[in-house]
């Protein structure tokens, strides 16, 4: 990986104490004092949790330098024990436990992305000098405000939660709040109730007292505003249903809270209407009869498309709509004979319910009730100049309920956005892959591949969307019972159908006298064989010999689970998890006696954190024994095939290895007589075991990918 900011997450491991004294100061830089004891204590360990593109920071301090941590993670403080702070941040791998550990099941280690990044060391001469207590004095002035003012807040707080008790929050939606919201922030309905004005109001307060706060914050007599309620419908709309009585304007807000609101939370919420006269100044609403009914209207201009809220009226329940196309008119800005239609909003969830108002039935005939909403329009023309995309109120609010941003990552950058697209819930695999290409500029949108995100563990899931395997773009986004606004794509070289129809595996292909690994993909019919991808293996490949022959195993942990059979198919094969590695058949396998053992050959060491317990590393190989032959013999030819130094090999011990238990065999020990007269054994029974030090490079893998682990150089060939 050449050019790419990373981040290592190997282990490192750092003492409570460091003294850079030891070994003659060969720490301390040429100018250092070296007068004083450079004794060093650690007082804290600073932590990153992530990756390279985002993570989270925190920190395990000791604030008086005794024995009791303290890890400081936002605003929560929590004490920690010393493993928890020093050596639980050390980076490297973490082993799940076995879920039986009686068996030789091989532990599964995983990628710490937890560790430290910074450490603060104090000198121990100058410990009481930087540990000593602070007075306000010592505080920085700005320091000193900042806290001053969020001690102040939380106060109010925590008065204002034991006063809770004592008070009704009074939600006062305006004329003015519609016009700020609605075709902005919202479309349905006509109000977020969480962005209009808040009142804390005491609850044995008169309801009338109130509407005179109300006037000294708008400047609207008290004789000029009237309140409504608004309720929720069955359809789960919310409007406002009717005007408060002057006798429940008498009583107190606490009295009047619980007379509106069946769900008894502490909250009022009402819509204030307030009538303008010719002057423009508030007037005396005018006597509300049974007859009367309150309609919102919205206003569309589908050219825009824009949705905008123009004002109220109050209507004969036998009144038609006809009556009050001049007054809408005036509203919209038009002249007074546009031709409008009408359009009543009925609600949006599930789905939209918008209808056409008929013009000349009564507003009763249409079931119109007060707080229903009215949206009209210019009506479209068929074939006009202008081309619109929604020409009318239902299809734009169709388009608006469906509409979303879909956030869109290149699969090979996860971590990356790329670029957004506005898409419809109800767009199908065919419309969100064209406007992907086209965004990519590609002729085939069919050569798009697309991953949904998993919404728990925020990676692409393990399987691609298949061509035209989910109906609607909304069936990509969700995860389980969460929705996503994430898609990650890849640009194939053949068409997805095509590409359904095919197998493809990656093939790590050990050279014989070559110190590298190479990578290949192999793309064949679902319907091949292992021995077909030995063929095209066999063309991609350099071999020692034209006639050597291949075979493929399956590498899991360090050890080989299975010689793959020539006429087995590929379709289930999983490569995901697995190793798949080709190498070439030694002769001296192809001639095998009765006697011969072909036998498997595993590096291992003993973890000292484990109870000694075996962890296996590097590549497993398969070697061949001859009767008699000794572990001498036999340890002689395994270090002419890895080519390892006899300084380095002398270091090294044989064991026979059955139920992950070592039998360490002496140089005159005969090797063929352990193992069972079986040509394969599998991983779970016996190997023979090369117990020496890991000099390989570690690696850092993400939990659940292929983690192969080669001591040879890897390249990869797509």
């Amino acid at each position: 990986m050449r050019d790419t900011m990373v981040k290592i997450n190997d282990r490192y491991e750092f003492p409570l104490q460091l003294d850079l004294d030891k070994d003659d100061g060969k720490y301390l830089t040429p100018d250092a004092d070296r007068s004083i004891r450079n004794l060093y204590t650690l007082h804290s360990v600073l932590v990153h949790s992530g990756g390279v593109h985002g993570g989270h920071y925190y920190a395990f301090i000791r604030p008086t330098l005794s024995d009791q941590w303290y890890k400081f993670d936002d605003e929560r403080v929590t004490k920690e024990d010393t493993k928890k702070a020093l050596e639980e941040q050390y980076g490297g791998e973490e082993e799940l436990p076995q879920v039986n550990p009686g068996f030789n099941n091989t532990p599964f280690k995983f990628t710490k992305y937890s560790n430290a990044y910074m450490l603060v060391y104090i000198r121990e001469s100058d410990k009481e000098k930087i540990m000593c207590n602070v007075d306000e004095k010592d505080i920085a002035e700005h320091l000193r405000i900042r806290l001053k003012k969020e001690q102040e807040e939380k106060e109010h707080k925590k008065k204002e939660k034991a006063e809770a008790h004592l008070y009704t929050i009074i939600k006062v939606a305006r004329d003015e709040d519609l016009k700020e919201q609605i075709g902005k922030n919202i479309y349905f309905d006509l109000v977020d109730h969480e962005k209009v004005r808040n009142f804390r109001i005491q609850k044995q307060l008169p309801f009338n007292s109130f509407k005179e706060e109300v006037a000294k914050e708008y400047g609207i007599p008290v004789q000029s505003q009237r309140f409504w309620l608004w309720a929720k419908r069955q359809n789960h709309t919310y409007r406002p249903n009717r005007p408060l009585a002057p006798h429940e304007e008498a009583q107190s807000v606490g009295q009047l809270r619980e007379v509106s609101n069946k769900a008894h939370n502490a909250e009022l919420k009402l819509f204030l209407e307030v009538e303008l006269g010719l002057d423009l100044r508030p007037i005396r609403p005018p006597e509300k009869s049974k007859e009367d009914i309150l309609l919102f209207f919205k206003l569309y201009n589908p050219e825009k498309e824009e949705l905008r809220f123009v004002g109220r009226l109050f209507v004969k329940a036998l009144g038609k709509p006809s009556d009050i196309l001049t007054k809408l008119n005036e509203m919209a800005g038009f002249s007074p004979n546009e031709e409008i239609e009408l359009y009543e909003e009925i609600k949006f969830e599930p789905n939209v319910m918008c209808e056409h108002i008929d013009k000349k039935l009564s507003f009763r005939s249409s079931q119109l009730e007060d707080g229903d909403i009215i949206s009209f329009q210019k009506p479209s023309i068929p074939g006009g100049d202008t081309q619109v995309r929604y020409k009318d109120v239902p299809s734009f609010l169709e388009y608006v309920h469906n509409r979303q941003v879909v956030h869109f990552r290149c699969l090979e950058k996860p971590k990356e956005e790329e670029f957004c697209l506005e898409l419809s819930k109800l767009h199908t695999y065919d419309d969100v892959v064209e406007r992907v290409a086209r965004q990519l500029g590609l002729d085939d949108p069919s050569k798009v591949r697309l991953t949904s995100h998993n919404c728990y563990s925020q990676q692409p899931k393990p399987q691609p969307i298949r061509y035209r395997g989910v109906e609607h773009l909304l069936d990509m986004l969700v995860h389980y019972n969460q929705t996503s606004d994430i898609l990650y794509y890849e640009v194939l070289d053949i068409p997805l159908p095509e590409l359904q129809c095919l197998k493809t595996l990656k093939v790590a292909f050990h050279h014989a006298t070559k110190d590298e690994v190479v990578i290949h993909s192999i793309r064949l019919s679902k319907n091949s064989t292992i021995s077909d991808v030995i063929t095209d293996l066999k063309t991609k490949v350099e071999l020692s010999n034209p006639d050597t022959e291949l075979r493929l195993l399956e590498v899991f942990y360090h050890k080989i689970y299975k010689i793959f059979p020539p006429h087995e198919k590929i379709e289930n094969i999983n490569d995901q998890y697995w190793t798949l590695r080709a190498e070439e058949i030694p002769e001296e396998e192809k001639n095998l006696t009765a006697q011969d053992r072909l036998i498997h050959v595993y590096h291992f060491m003993k973890d000292p954190n484990q109870n000694q317990q075996i962890q296996n590393f590097g590549d497993p190989f398969l070697l061949v024994i001859r009767e008699g032959e000794t572990a001498a013999e036999v340890m002689d030819r395994v270090q002419k095939k890895l080519r390892v130094p006899n300084e380095e090999f002398a270091k090294w011990k044989v064991a026979f290895i059955s139920m992950n238990r070592p039998e360490y065999l002496q140089d005159i020990d005969a090797v063929s007589a352990r193992f069972q007269r079986r040509d394969v054994y599998g991983a779970w029974e016996q190997y023979l075991g090369l117990e020496h030090t890991d000099t390989t490079p570690k690696r850092s893998y993400t939990a659940n990918q292929n983690r192969h682990t080669y001591e040879k150089p890897v390249k990869i060939y797509n």
